[in-house]
């Protein structure tokens, strides 16, 4: 079986760590190296945030 899970574009994967790491801290959720003592709730707090961003974004541009 092989994995699905591939950056379409690897070279933003600088770029989306640098937002991740902008949005906990804004969120008061403190990211490190290792994430596993953070609850599902701080982490999908994170990423959820993350998605409104975007999507915001996109709907911004094509209006």
């Amino acid at each position: 079986m092989t994995s699905s899970n591939r950056k379409l574009i690897p070279e933003a994967k600088e770029g989306l760590s640098k937002f991740k790491k902008e949005v906990a801290s804004e969120l008061g959720v403190p990211l490190s190296d290792y994430n596993g003592n953070l609850t599902s709730k701080q982490n999908g707090s994170v990423g959820g945030e993350m998605v409104k961003r975007m999507v915001a974004d996109y709907e911004s541009k094509i209006k």
